[in-house]
């Protein structure tokens, strides 16, 4: 059984402290995510997993052993790095068995795994082929391989993909979540994109300046996000974030505009309170053009500057007092700039959230 566990886990380099005393409990066989923008300490808490960075306090186990002074060959696990790592003058078959040449394998035992490996990866046809004659997401997969051989109890992926083109990124992480769903072990994952984030984990781990911001379900984190930047962050296009206040039962907006306070949330604001206003893009649609124009709504009128097409969505920017608002146009028609619309607002999708502390109102 491979779970992960990090307990009060810093790490200083000399007096400056970038990862802050953080927790985690990952399962068995679970594929967990950290995912932040750069510098948020997601790939240095990747890296004292494995054991490529020291810890400065704190524990972190691996299955009921506390790996703090464990070596990485000691921990039985395996590392797919962004930039594959193969040995340019070894073939695929070569690569993908060094490692368990190295630990003095027998060599029928490298065979089978090797063998394993390339038939779960279809590697099959490319078994004497070098690094240079494979295309990026040839050698991605054999970066993967090399993981797959040790049967490890768990992978770290440190942005595999970030190195691939947008289509072959795709594919690829299709390709990562059927091996989790083949080869049954925990996953540890780092990525700085929220897309990746959503579509590969079980659970995002969202961090921001050596912070964990929360910890939940793909669903729960895009769905009931605990602040702002996790409502600006996970989402594409991201969460429109409006200045308002809360006045006579009322959600006024920073340009004066009126909206009613959503039943649901009516008990955890007062009336005089600073709020930020969240509504995604998905929620705000032009008349006769949503996704489903049921539940409560309200309309705004605001003035198109920018429409991206899509193809069956487009993308409108607005503004509301000096603020970028995006909204989305399904079933789309051509779109003029400055053109004046009449845009629904899904109220059972809004968030407020508390301007001074940017946490979500209902956290109280």
């Amino acid at each position: 059984m491979a779970e992960i566990k990090l307990q009060n886990v810093v790490k200083k380099y000399g007096p400056l402290e970038v990862v802050h005393g953080i927790g985690l409990d990952i399962e068995h066989n679970e594929f967990v995510v950290l995912v932040g923008p750069s510098g948020c300490g997601k790939s240095t808490t990747l890296r004292m997993i494995a054991g490529l960075e020291e810890i400065s306090d704190g524990t972190i186990s691996i299955g009921p052993q506390v790996v703090n002074d464990l070596p990485p060959r000691k921990r039985n696990i395996s590392m797919v790095f962004q930039n594959y790592a193969l040995y340019p003058h070894m073939s695929v078959r070569e690569n993908l068995g060094f490692g368990l040449k190295i630990a003095k394998q027998p060599e029928a035992v490298v065979a089978e795994r090797v063998r394993e490996a390339a038939e779960i990866l279809g590697l099959e046809e490319l078994l004497e082929r070098t690094p240079a004659e494979l295309s990026g997401g040839q050698r991605q997969r054999v970066a993967m391989g090399r993981a797959i051989v040790r049967h490890p109890e768990a992978f770290l992926f440190d942005e595999p993909l970030s190195n691939l083109d947008a289509k072959l990124r795709v594919q690829m992480r299709t390709e990562i979540k059927k091996l989790h769903q083949r080869v049954k072990t925990t996953v540890v994952y780092v990525t700085h994109d929220q897309v990746e984030a959503m579509t590969l984990a079980d659970r995002i781990v969202v961090m921001k300046d050596g912070w964990i911001e929360q910890v939940g379900t793909p669903m729960e984190v895009f769905n009931h996000p605990l602040n702002t930047f996790v409502a600006s962050f996970i989402g594409s296009p991201p969460m429109n974030l409006i200045d308002a206040e809360i006045a006579d039962n009322r959600i006024v907006l920073s340009d004066g505009t009126q909206l009613p306070i959503p039943e649901r949330l009516e008990q955890h604001v007062r009336d005089g309170q600073k709020v930020v206003f969240g509504l995604r893009p998905d929620d705000l649609t032009p008349q006769g053009h949503g996704i489903a124009e049921s539940g409560h709504r309200a309309t705004v009128e605001l003035t198109v500057e920018l429409a991206e097409l899509l193809g069956t969505e487009t993308i409108l920017y607005t503004r509301i007092n000096g603020s970028e608002v995006l909204g989305k146009m399904f079933d789309p028609r051509d779109v003029s700039p400055g053109e004046r619309m009449t845009f629904n607002i899904s109220l059972d999708k809004v968030h407020l959230f508390d301007a001074e502390t940017q946490k979500s109102v209902r956290l109280g």
